[in-house]
């Protein structure tokens, strides 16, 4: 759905030369003009309006110099940088570009018809006056001579495989008859028919065809060659061929013209020669004749160049060329250029652009040259409101087709309106203006302007038959005739419709590098004509020109990329530099083909999307993988190459922030990105709407809902309470209705009437709530823009689905609890813990009373609607448990249950007392706790029977409560329990639980067996014990105190107790407490044990102590040091890899301080069964993958873990070192207490030196970038790229689970001062 629209055009006049123009062509490489006529060949710069190079053809004896000599082919040879001119006379001569010399490379004396160079120049075709065709190599080497004329059909001719005759096959449309139809003769070619061979090559070079009058019929006929001179087809005969011939480049198609006794088309024809569709010339029969088809490099637009048959009154023709589009299988005539009739003006050579597709050059007859720059644009209405209805017009000739996206998407070449012209359209620009965006002006190729806007009258909506109209149609309202220009096509472009009666559009200007904007107003004396009130010469081409309705800003862009503001609303209009805030010049880098003005966080900017789909906003690259484009509602969209469609809020960003937006690939829940088809181009975007049309290559469309326009719109809806809105879209559109309550739950609960009334519908309401979640999905699916001032306020305690359904129950029970019965009862159960015994006795409260107002549920309806909710066997299970049985068979009636299967079950129910009854119902429905309660209130029979419940189903807490403390039955289930405890290895809670029930022996044995002395030695004393047993208890409590280590206790036992204090004292001398060992030898007056058990003991503990520090010093020793040299190896190797593969290998990483794991190794395969284990086992797993062993890929770490685990373990031998130091000073061992101290000291100091080295500050994230003398450009790189890798968020497991550094307790005293 795009137009073409002129960017810029250069007329030249200064070229003049004897003779008149017969050929041109374009010089590659520098841009110029190649010219040949009857006398010369000349190199024009239409740009410096200069000659460059010309060399006379007369003076050389290849052309005769009356003037009556032609030239047939003319070629730029950029390898060569020469110019190849082929004469009638049968002379091939180079133009040498670089010193002006001609030189013939060869003659046929027969004369020249054409001459066709390859696409890749290394062959030329001539035809000959002979009617043969000489195939060359680019040295003017022959390779071939063939005929033109070949009786043969060629390598290709068509094989029948004998599949019935004629007369017995499927003719279509024609009927039987074409069966007998004989074979009409073919008429020969017209008289107009220079009867010249034409030839043109497919874009590859690998086939050239050959268009040539027959000789026996005289009508022309198409043969198809291979690049070695073999024929390779031969077209079929076709009445009314004429002589236009040019091969699509990108494609197999031919181009040529056919002349139909009713119409005049273009038709194409395949490389076997059969026809392969055609276009109709919106021409009569006889009007026209076609001098020449020309497709540009790129094959999306065909040249058609036109001459009128019948002359003017003046004797003259007129001369047109048409450029055509297709799309869809449609053509579309997109530009007319109408050259009037005087001859001098007429083309006489017409060109493309080898480099640029959209560029054509001409000659006319009065040598005067001119050069188009055409631009694909799209012509969309300017609206940002509602009014607006988001139109695209297409130009097809004198046709412009309207599409009103807004009401329906209509597939091109189809539309929502047809303007029907009096001639072929140039230009569309819409109305910019506010609520006035509809309106449209057309530029014609006549010189006028039309007018085309809405009836403003009064009018029905519905029309007689019931069709609703969805779109008025546009009327002409206005034709302007243009103001008088010169006589040149498309003098005008950049046409503009400010305001009512303003245009303003560009034209050249007096110098080539000038152009002058022109402002067009109605004459005063004449308000049907256009006259220019105003014009600035702006110093520069300018290619495009663009206005914001908002902000009225109009822009202007130059060839060069340099970007200008008009100040337009002013008493004296002009042309200013475009400043961006801080006051300086703003321009493109280079320049661009699309611009749109926008607002970039409140400061303006003009986007440009350059051909080689670079973006830019102002001198700021934003993004280089763009295909296209559009602005809405403060939201740039654009759609890439990567196929994908994104969709930023330009209030929300800044420039830079723009940029990281585009570059970045986007999260799991990014609203702004989406994909779509390969190849998709944004159409238009709906003001005020979600909808996004994208065209596909093919030429189809397709309609999106981009999720940042839907979400941007609902935001908007719930914020205005227009919630019937919101809850469609999000229906339609499949987003999450949660978002209506999380978007803002403190006005969605205010307002949940206004909810209610305006969905007004028990179906939305209910789906409504069957899509509640207890999730916030503005923070998961649909997150808040930054700049939202909304947060989420939620209710504190409760979860939101129960806040949600409480709410919306309550108000629908106030406003009409019958209408919204379904609903209410959906409440019921959609919350956290459905309440289904409530909703069930709502339904038995309808069955009960059922109601008399129109429109209310039933109980039967109800209950239907509620097994459609719940499984029937959970509703039913469920009735059940209400103990209504009128409710339960209610239910049971409803489900497919087999009545057999239900009804003897509640007869037997129905016989039981009323507790045992619901004691049974509970235990079917496994409600444990309500059954035991029930069977307690049974009475002193079914004790037994709640016993056993209480132990199949654990419930002794519950069951304690349920009796007196001083019952038999209390007492039965504490013993029970104290048996279950001491199976689950709790043996001291069941001993308090004997305790208190007065069962002393039992609890005494349970406190025993868990060591819990002090409670065993009061349950014994209270039995009471005789002294010999309690003394033996004590000595069995204090074996088990032993075995644990708790000396003191176990001291105390034997002391107190068993009144042994020998044995007391020499458990605290064993657990080394050597004060209170002291204490009891003089408390008992036992100072012998001093002599043969403290003083040993003492000796002993020293040199255990020193041997062990002693092994802990040598053995961190060692690992330090080999912590050392490891790191140095990892870092060497990582060093190396990084000069060997560069920055952007992968095993780069392997080898740096913060990530070791080594991939490819045996030893990071991840073990599968301890997936599942606990967090500590897990941890566990993790050292055993730590080997000490040299050479391990986690020897590093196995040597961290090592060392510390030796620092923690020296560090908490301050108590006990300063205890034993005590004890050597007392009995006088003064050089074993400073050997001791200072070796202990120094290991200390030792580790707390080492520290630093062990754990550098930094180590897992704040790691320098490598720099300096021996680093190379691959280790820096890799270095800066490491550091981001390791300031990401999510870490890797290994460093995230690394040994913190241990930290030395230096604030608990141990030293003893008399020692130093």
């Amino acid at each position: 759905m795009r137009n073409l629209k002129l960017l810029k055009s250069l007329c030249s006049s200064e070229l003049n030369g004897p003779g008149s123009p017969q050929f041109l062509c374009v010089r590659a490489d520098t841009g110029s003009l190649l010219v040949a006529s009857q006398y010369s060949v000349t190199e024009y710069d239409p740009r410096g309006e200069q000659v460059v190079n010309e060399a006379s053809l007369t003076a050389n004896g290849f052309l005769p110099e009356d003037g009556s000599g032609v030239v047939v082919g003319l070629q730029d040879l950029a390898e060569l940088e020469s110019a190849c001119v082929a004469t009638t006379g049968g002379d091939v001569v180079l133009f040498n570009l670089n010193t002006c010399q001609l030189e013939c490379v060869g003659s046929v004396d027969s004369g020249l018809t054409s001459m066709s160079w390859s696409p890749d120049e290394e062959l030329v075709i001539l035809t000959t006056g002979q009617e043969t065709i000489i195939m060359m190599t680019k040295e003017f080497e022959p390779i071939t001579e063939v005929g033109i004329h070949q009786d043969d059909f060629g390598e290709g001719k068509f094989i029948t495989v004998g599949w019935g005759k004629k007369e017995t096959q499927f003719h279509g449309s024609e009927g039987k008859q074409a069966a007998q139809r004989k074979t009409q003769e073919v008429q020969p070619a017209a008289g107009w028919d220079d009867r010249r061979p034409r030839v043109t090559w497919r874009g590859d070079g690998q086939l050239f065809a050959v268009s040539a009058v027959c000789p026996q019929t005289g009508a022309r006929k198409v043969r198809v060659w291979n690049r070695e001179g073999v024929l390779q087809s031969t077209s079929e005969p076709i009445n009314g061929l004429e002589q236009a011939l040019c091969w699509k480049p990108s494609g197999s198609l031919i181009a040529s013209t056919q002349r139909h006794p009713n119409k005049h088309s273009v038709v194409f024809m395949e490389k076997n020669g059969l026809l392969h569709g055609d276009f109709t010339l919106p021409l009569s029969k006889d009007q026209a004749k076609v001098k020449d088809l020309l497709w540009n490099t790129d094959s999306t637009v065909l040249l058609v160049w036109l001459e009128d048959m019948t002359p003017g009154e003046d004797g003259q023709v007129n001369t047109y060329i048409q450029l055509w589009t297709v799309g869809n299988y449609h053509w579309y005539l997109k530009q007319s250029l109408n050259f009037g009739r005087d001859p001098q003006k007429a083309p006489v050579s017409v060109c493309w652009d080898p480099e640029r597709p959209l560029k054509l050059h001409l000659v006319r007859r009065d040598w005067s040259t001119t050069t188009y720059d055409w631009g694909w644009t799209t012509e969309r209405s300017p609206g940002l409101d509602a009014t607006d209805n988001a139109n695209v017009a297409v130009i097809d000739g004198d046709k412009i087709l309207m599409t009103t996206f807004r009401q329906g998407i209509v597939p091109p070449p189809m539309c929502s309106l047809e303007l029907q012209l009096k001639s072929p359209a140039n230009q569309v620009t819409f109305l910019c203006r506010p609520q006035r965006t509809n309106q449209l002006a057309v530029f014609t190729a006549n010189g006028e302007i039309s007018v085309y806007g809405q009836d403003s009258g009064e009018h029905t909506d519905k029309t007689a038959d019931g069709f609703r109209i969805v779109t008025r149609p546009l009327l002409l309202q206005k034709t302007f005739s243009g103001p008088l220009l010169r006589d040149d096509p498309l003098a005008l472009r950049q046409l503009l419709w400010l305001e009512d009666e303003l245009f303003v559009c560009v034209s050249s200007g007096l110098l080539p590098t000038t152009s002058t904007l022109q402002m067009l107003r109605p004459a005063q004396d004449d308000r049907d004509t256009l006259a220019v009130r105003c014009e600035i010469e702006v110093d520069g081409v300018v290619v495009s020109m663009v206005h914001c309705s908002q902000t009225g800003t109009l822009a202007l862009q130059l060839e060069d990329g340099q970007i200008r503001k008009v100040l337009w609303d002013c008493a004296e209009p002009l042309v200013d530099v475009w400043r961006d805030s801080s006051g300086c010049t703003t321009n493109f880098p280079v320049p661009c083909v699309q611009t749109a003005l926008c607002s970039i966080s409140g400061e303006e900017y003009l986007l440009g999307l350059t051909d080689r789909s670079h973006m830019y906003a102002g001198d700021t690259e934003l993004a280089s993988n763009v295909s296209s484009f559009a602005v809405c509602n403060n939201f740039l969209l654009i759609t890439t190459h990567s196929h994908t469609c994104r969709c930023l809020h330009l209030s929300a960003l800044t420039v830079k922030g723009l940029q990281a937006a585009l570059s970045s690939d986007g999260g799991q829940n990014d609203e702004t990105l989406r994909r779509v088809e390969r190849g998709s181009r944004i159409v238009t975007v709906v003001p005020q709407d979600t909808k996004v049309i994208l065209q596909m290559p093919r030429g189809n469309l397709e309609t999106v809902h981009h999720r940042a326009l839907v979400l941007a719109q609902l935001r908007k809806w719930l914020d205005g309470l227009r919630f019937r809105e919101a809850f469609e879209c999000m229906k339609k559109l499949r987003i999450n209705l949660n978002l209506i309550y999380d978007h803002n739950p403190k006005v969605f609960l205010e307002n949940m009437d206004t909810f209610i009334t305006q969905l007004n519908s028990i179906n939305l309401i209910n789906l409504f709530l069957t899509e509640l979640k207890d999730e916030d999905t503005t923070s998961t699916m649909y997150p808040r823009p930054e700049s939202s001032p909304v947060q989420s306020q939620r209710a504190s305690g409760q979860k939101k689905v129960d806040v949600v359904c409480d709410a919306l129950r309550n108000a629908m029970e106030s406003m009409d609890p019958n209408k919204f019965c379904l609903s209410i009862l959906t409440a019921h159960v959609k919350k956290t813990v459905p309440e289904l015994e409530i909703a069930l006795q709502k339904v038995h409260e309808l069955r009960e009373n059922p109601s008399a107002a129109p429109g209310a549920v039933s109980a039967e309806e109800a209950l239907k609607y509620l097994l459609f909710l719940v499984n029937v066997n959970d509703l039913y299970e469920h009735s059940l448990g209400t103990y209504d049985f009128d409710l339960v068979l209610m239910v049971a009636e409803k489900s497919q249950k087999d009545p057999k299967e239900y009804l003897p079950f509640l007869n037997m129910l129905k016989r039981l007392e009323p507790n045992y009854q619901r004691y049974t119902i509970d235990k079917h429905l496994k409600r444990y706790s309500k059954a035991l309660l029930h069977l307690s209130k049974c009475g002193q029979e079914h004790f037994l029977e709640a016993l056993q419940l209480v132990k199949e189903q654990k419930l002794y807490s519950e069951a304690l409560r349920l009796f007196p403390a001083n019952s038999v039955q209390y007492k039965a289930l504490s013993c029970s329990y104290a048996e279950h405890l001491v199976e689950q290895q709790q043996a001291e809670q069941a001993g308090l639980l004997l305790w208190r029930c007065g069962e002393s022996v039992s609890a005494l044995q349970a406190f025993a067996s868990s060591s819990s002395w002090r409670n065993a030695i009061c349950v014994a004393q209270q039995i009471p014990l005789p002294p010999d047993q309690l003394a033996l208890l004590a000595r069995d409590l204090a074996e088990k105190l032993t075995e644990q280590r708790r000396f003191s206790e176990a001291a105390l036992l034997l002391d107190q107790y068993a009144k042994d204090c020998e044995e007391a004292i020499l458990a605290l001398i064993t657990g080394a407490v050597w004060e209170e060992a002291l204490r009891l030898i003089y408390m008992h007056n036992r100072q012998d044990i001093t002599e043969t058990n403290l003083k040993p003991a003492l000796l002993e503990a020293v040199g255990t102590q020193t041997v062990f520090l002693e092994a802990q010093i040598a053995t961190f020793t060692r690992h330090r040091t080999r912590l050392a040299v490891v790191r140095e190896q990892k870092e060497k190797a990582r060093l190396d890899m990084l000069d060997e593969e560069g920055p952007d290998c992968p095993d780069a990483e392997l080898y740096s301080e913060a990530s070791t794991v080594m991939t490819g190794s045996k030893y990071s395969q991840s073990n599968s069964r301890i997936s599942s284990r606990s967090s500590k086992n897990r941890r566990k797993a993790e050292r055993k993958k730590l080997s000490l062993k040299e050479g391990s890929p986690l020897e590093d770490r196995a040597l961290m873990y090592a060392l510390g685990e030796i620092f923690t373990t020296v560090d908490k031998m301050r108590e006990e070192v300063h205890n034993l130091l005590k004890g050597l000073v007392l009995f006088q061992y003064d050089k074993q207490a400073e050997k001791l101290q200072l070796g202990y000291d120094e290991a200390l100091h030792t580790m707390e030196a080492a520290l630093p080295e062990v754990w550098p500050e930094g180590l897992q994230n704040n790691q320098a970038p490598l720099t300096g003398p021996n680093s190379t450009a691959n280790s820096i790189m890799a270095s800066f790229q490491q550091q981001q890798q390791q300031q990401r968020p999510a870490a890797p497991q290994q460093d995230a689970e690394a040994m913190p550094p241990p930290r030395m307790r230096n604030g608990i005293k141990w030293k003893l001062t008399i020692l130093n």
